[in-house]
């Protein structure tokens, strides 16, 4: 089965995206664990997990190619669609308002004040920096193969766009920590996840569609007018979001 740029393209896209929006919220604690309990257990820290995300998607990435293709783009699809939504529907509803944009200059706040209540940091190896970098990279990490394995999986020769393109956001990030050494406040990260959302809405319908023997007019090109799809119902669920809760306090 081929795969064409339209594809090629969305899922570097897609994974960019939501890798960046991941490492942008790893990055803000590890800088905090990093700035209290020293630099050296936390990067190590950091640096560990992603090795074991590696080992993660390389297996994975095997063990999927012995799954019928149509069940597993049913199921990845499914999966992905869901994930996709609830992208969707977070960022519909801080857009309108119903839900605090996230705040990484706050975040840096809140978790810089939580590494100095562990008390005083050792003089060489600080297993507490360690273990906090190690979990935030995990958790975040976790989310990132689950996405790049999702839209590589569903179709031979789009797996290494997608980690590709993770990779590329993963050190993208990494760049701008170094340089900065500071959060990254000013990333549009609600804009980013709204976009990562229709991305994956997209996606994942697509996957469904194609597991169920479902022929999609123009094949891969299907994927953009998808996107076009899910994005102009996002936009308009926007301001629909917005009049229904200032409709609230005045029925109350």
């Amino acid at each position: 089965m081929g795969t064409s740029w339209a594809h090629i393209g969305t899922a570097v896209t897609a994974s960019f995206l939501a890798s960046l929006v991941e490492c942008v919220e790893a990055l803000t604690v590890v800088l905090a664990v990093g700035s209290v309990r020293g630099w050296r257990s936390a990067l190590i820290g950091s640096a560990s997990a992603i090795a074991v995300l590696l080992l993660i998607i390389a297996a994975l990435g095997t063990a999927l190619t012995h799954i019928p293709l149509h069940i597993l783009q049913l199921t990845v699809g499914t999966l992905l669609l869901l994930f996709g939504l609830r992208w969707l529907r977070k960022a519909i509803l801080r857009a309108a308002g119903h839900i605090p944009l996230h705040d990484e200059a706050a975040a840096f706040s809140k978790n810089t004040e939580a590494m100095r209540q562990h008390g005083n940091r050792p003089a060489a190896w600080d297993k507490i920096a360690f273990a906090a970098a190690f979990n935030i990279t995990m958790l975040e990490g976790t989310e990132v193969v689950f996405i790049v394995i999702a839209i590589g999986a569903g179709r031979a020769g789009t797996l290494l766009p997608a980690s590709l393109g993770a990779v590329a956001a993963l050190l993208v990030v990494i760049a701008l920590g170094l340089i900065l050494h500071r959060p990254l406040a000013r990333v549009p990260e609600n804009t980013l996840k709204f976009i990562v959302g229709v991305l994956l809405s997209a996606f994942g319908t697509f996957w469904v569609g194609e597991g169920m023997n479902l022929h999609w007019p123009a094949a891969d090109w299907s994927i953009l007018a998808l996107i076009a799809a899910y994005l102009v119902l996002a936009l308009a669920m926007v301001p629909l979001c917005r009049r229904r809760s200032q409709a609230v306090p005045s029925t109350t």
